[in-house]
């Protein structure tokens, strides 16, 4: 059983997450936050902590920020956008009970203290900002870290908000370069 109550946008997040773990969940039902459902999370959030694990998509991004706002301290996973599509839809309800696993497995906290490790001239360097397939980099990049998909300005707010240390970045690029090389030598 997973002691935080993990907070999520729907019911079928829920059916998916019980095949995946034990835990107690809340629904957001979307962005409609009702205030029955603020205070039910500020309990949650009050007596166990909570994990929010929102779709990837820019409707469970917002519903993210928005929490983060409220709830400070809340922990965070994030399941990789292809692991969590199926039948052209994306959400937690298409991920498999192992890509909800490994997202909880990877929890981060937002640190109120930002550091500032890394810029934007690492996202150019790394190919990660300004490339035709920077975003596909940043996708697998933030699977592998744990942080999740993001536009290169909110990419780099989470290396630097969520504790992502120098040398777990470099071991992260490099388990992607040599997968990329690895697709590379495939596909010829």
């Amino acid at each position: 059983m997973i002691k935080e109550v993990l907070v999520v946008e729907g019911k079928m997040d829920v059916v998916a997450i019980n095949k995946a773990v034990e835990a107690d969940c809340i629904i957001t039902e979307g962005f409609n936050l009702l205030p029955k459902t603020i205070k039910n999370i500020r309990a949650a959030y009050e007596k166990r902590g909570i994990i929010i694990l929102t779709d990837p998509d820019s409707a469970g991004e917002r519903i993210r920020t928005y929490l983060t706002r409220r709830f400070p301290n809340a922990k965070h996973a994030f399941v990789p956008c292809e692991e969590a599509t199926a039948n052209d839809d994306i959400g937690i309800e298409q991920a498999s009970p192992e890509a909800i696993r490994k997202a909880l497995a990877k929890v981060r906290t937002m640190n109120w203290k930002p550091s500032d490790e890394f810029s934007a001239t690492d996202l150019i360097l790394n190919r990660l900002n300004g490339f035709a397939n920077s975003g596909v980099r940043r996708a697998k990049l933030g699977a592998i870290l744990g942080i999740g998909f993001a536009n290169a300005k909110t990419f780099l707010r989470r290396l630097n908000n969520y504790g992502i240390t120098r040398d777990e970045f470099n071991q992260a690029l490099a388990k992607l370069n040599s997968e990329n090389d690895i697709n590379e030598v495939e596909n010829k």
